[in-house]
């Protein structure tokens, strides 16, 4: 058991550099060893087709390894189908291996459990769960994807210790972020960034704080981050840093009686302008169909009091990032979120639970919802 766990967490370590790298598709490691030896590695990178399974075969191959009677530990079930690339589990096979030891299944419910099912009629002996929680985790917007047919959200909120997101706006500069972090907390929030498709705000967001909303972490990534805004009736300013910087990845969502002027202004910048429906205020559900389209599979929430409590009605988070600071804003300063819970009753359910210190601050996270609940005590 503890080599196994040893292997599988070097296949999980191969995929968890992928971050970036392989979205829309799973990150996926996969190690070969042999009596103890390691024949090949691999991790899936989109741009380059190969799955996992398929890189750490040529790798072996082109070492001159022979394969047979090897053991495959690969951090998500092995494909049955044919996509860009044939079935992993056809390759596996004919390279002669004896084991494979699964992390996870596929969340796909009209795959999973396939790829298995062919490596065990082969005679292949198949193991499945080991390290499996961690090898979820790694790919929860993934199967959120494909179980939900959305992305999977993430809200993170940098917090006073009292519960409020910022002083009111009468104690606040205009287009200025307050903060309320230290720099490890905000560093934090770049890596955050870093492993999302997208981050999304809204306009009361840019106009009190002119962000950029930038992966500014440093890491490799294969597609810009996607900076998505609602602006019901395109208040943002042209002079904005996020208009002034829009390239192809600024996207607005925008209601249909927004102004036809403003919104050819915007086009004209290379802005992208998507009208969605609305009655009181946009429709979120319509949002992120527009963003499952685009094959966006992870969205970072950085919004204020009004949009945080509109995501959280509507059930629509996965995964919340709290940053707590030592300092109290006091009872007049903004909600964490507008008629949606507080922040201290939103962590009661929680489900995984982290708590750790960030520099002077303390992040607490957890899950709301479970992308692979429909894979429960399935092996």
């Amino acid at each position: 058991m503890a080599d196994e766990e040893h292997w599988m967490a070097r296949a999980l370590a191969l995929a968890e550099a992928s971050l970036g790298l392989a979205s829309p598709n799973p990150q996926v490691g996969c190690v070969l060893v042999r009596e103890g030896q390691l024949l090949g590695e691999g991790a899936h990178l989109y741009d380059r087709f190969d799955h996992a399974e398929i890189a750490a075969l040529k790798q072996a191959l082109a070492a001159g390894n022979d394969l047979r009677g090897a053991t495959a530990y690969v951090t998500l079930e092995p494909c049955s189908h044919y996509g860009r690339t044939g079935p992993c589990a056809d390759a596996l096979i004919a390279a002669g291996i004896a084991r494979c030891v699964v992390a996870t299944l596929d969340p796909n419910p009209q795959v999973s459990s396939r790829g298995v099912q062919k490596l065990r009629a082969a005679s292949i002996q198949v193991t499945v769960g080991t390290l499996e929680q961690r090898a979820r985790t790694l790919n929860n917007a993934f199967a959120c994807s494909i179980t939900q047919h959305r992305p999977f959200v993430t809200l993170k909120a940098a917090l006073s210790v009292d519960g409020k997101l910022a002083p009111p706006a009468a104690r606040r500069t205009a287009n200025q972020p307050f903060w309320l972090t230290g720099p490890e907390a905000r560093a934090e929030v770049q890596r955050l960034r870093h492993a999302a498709d997208a981050v999304l705000a809204g306009i009361g967001t840019v106009l009190a704080d002119d962000p950029l909303l930038t992966d500014r972490s440093g890491l490799p990534r294969r597609r810009a981050l996607q900076r998505i805004v609602l602006d019901t009736h395109l208040r943002i300013p042209v002079k904005s840093k996020l208009v002034q910087t829009a390239a192809e990845n600024l996207w607005l969502f925008c209601g249909p009686d927004a102004p036809a002027g403003k919104l050819r202004t915007l086009e004209a910048r290379g802005v992208r302008v998507t009208q969605i429906p609305a009655e009181d205020s946009l429709s979120l559900r319509a949002l992120l169909q527009q963003l499952h389209q685009a094959k966006i599979l992870s969205v970072l929430l950085e919004a204020g009091s009004t949009l945080n409590g509109a995501f959280l009605r509507e059930q629509l988070v996965d995964r919340v990032v709290l940053f707590y600071a030592e300092t109290e804003l006091g009872i007049e300063a903004l909600p964490f979120a507008y008629d949606g819970p507080t922040s201290f009753t939103l962590e009661q359910s929680f489900r995984q639970v982290q708590k750790r210190s960030v520099g002077a601050d303390v992040e607490v996270s957890g899950l709301l919802h479970d992308p692979w609940q429909s894979l429960a005590g399935l092996h």
